[in-house]
């Protein structure tokens, strides 16, 4: 069969594995290369098509590509752009097919959430209606574990095990002082309108009285009264309290706690720290000596304490995303399959990019505690599995060592494209 080129680009917040992904495509296409010719990545994800700017990834060695497996961040570089609809600016969609077509690219990897499979899609179907025989495969990712259809997310399971260590971490620091001093503590975790994360925060205690004392769901309105009496339960009872909160705890009329009034380049409300508004009010309404944290971009970079499952299925869906495009599957996505619990064992499956795009899976009614400040036996069931394992990067001279890339450009072919 005739060998042609791939396009790979990553989307949105970067994860602490979305490059083992990368490493999974991009050692793939290279085992295939009677199919496959050169990798090019967008730099800047979708960005690097629309603008040209490819980046020439058989310029790096095998051992480089490899070292990807174990690099946080996004080694092509990402970003927040969301191709809008094509009949108001189809200009954009027929500029990605003409710098496809300029660079013999059939294969199109989108590395990326809900958003990204949006214009996995829409770029899928656009090719088709324009006749140029284009593969577009969407390669899932999001700390927010809430692509639906894949049983977790790709980069959740390193952000949960990060936060899960945190939360028990920073719960022995409080415990040892609360006596004399702070006897509240608050950290704020990403999850907007899912409260996946906060939940992972749930699995560093165990029983009664373990905590976190309390943990925040978007999914559960929030009611300041019963928040503050089961702080002031808690500090009375068990000598200080820990509280896990989501970016995106809201009131009953679905009001955030912290809207910073802003929106971001996707159009999503942009959040303004629900952690200080948190500990102002147990400060105004119990009076008690706090100490509040944002993991922000911490629990998302955090690789050198990577969840081993998180990784290996990281990889694993940037690989089956390759032998799907291969196998002439189109518009789809690899998605993972849980088979049993415990033992945890899953599989990758494939799912269509119309059931992926624009929808949203949050947290169920059932794995959050019935009194809605935890996680319930079903929730910890399924969240225990995903932080299971390590799997250390290496390290040189006491640091995590890092994959460095050459990033060498692609010579341009088309006349210059304004965004």
């Amino acid at each position: 069969m005739a060998q042609h080129n791939a396009f790979y680009a990553q989307s949105g917040g970067v994860t602490a594995v979305i490059n083992a992904s990368a490493c999974g495509v991009i050692e793939t296409c290279r085992q295939n290369s009677d199919r496959i010719g050169k990798v090019y990545a967008g730099h800047n994800g979708i960005i690097g098509a629309l603008t040209e700017d490819l980046i020439d990834v058989s310029q790096e060695s095998d051992d480089t590509i490899a070292a990807l497996r174990h690099t946080p961040g996004g080694a092509f570089g990402s970003c927040r752009y969301k191709l809008k609809d094509i009949e108001s600016h189809r200009t954009q969609y027929e500029r990605l097919i003409e710098v496809f077509k300029a660079h013999d690219i059939r294969y199109f990897f989108y590395n990326g959430g809900g958003d990204s499979a949006d214009t996995c899609l829409k770029v899928s179907q656009l090719s088709e209606k324009m006749g140029y025989p284009l593969t577009a495969i969407h390669v899932p990712k999001t700390v927010d574990n809430d692509l639906p259809i894949t049983d977790n997310s790709p980069g959740f399971g390193s952000v949960a095990k990060y936060i899960a260590t945190s939360t028990l971490e920073a719960s022995m620091d409080i415990a040892s002082m609360c006596a004399t001093s702070t006897k509240v503590f608050v950290l704020e975790v990403m999850g907007r309108h899912a409260g996946w994360i906060a939940g992972a925060g749930g699995l560093a205690g165990q029983g009664e009285g373990e905590p976190p004392h309390l943990v925040i769901f978007p999914e559960i309105p929030f009611d300041r009264r019963q928040v503050m009496e089961r702080v002031e339960y808690a500090v009375k009872n068990y000598g200080y309290c820990v509280i896990v909160v989501s970016e995106g705890a809201r009131y009953e009329d679905g009001t955030f706690l912290a809207d910073s009034g802003n929106t971001d380049a996707f159009g999503h409300r942009q959040l303004g720290g629900v952690a200080p508004t948190l500990a102002g009010m147990v400060k105004q309404d119990l009076g008690y000596k706090y100490h509040w944290a944002v993991a922000d971009y911490l629990q998302r970079a955090a690789r050198h304490l990577g969840a081993k499952t998180d990784v290996e299925q990281a990889y694993a869906v940037g690989v089956k995303a390759v032998e799907l495009a291969l196998e002439g599957h189109n518009a789809q996505m690899p998605a993972i399959k849980r088979v049993s619990d415990n033992p945890y064992r899953w599989e990758i499956e494939a799912a269509p990019l119309a059931e992926v795009a624009n929808r949203e899976k949050f947290m169920p009614r059932e794995y959050i505690r019935e009194d809605g400040f935890g996680i319930s036996d079903a929730g910890r069931a399924y969240l225990a599995p995903l932080i299971q394992g390590e799997d250390f990067p290496p390290f040189e001279n006491g640091l995590p060592k890092m994959a460095r890339l050459k990033l060498a450009r692609v010579e341009k072919r088309l006349p210059a494209f304004s965004l």
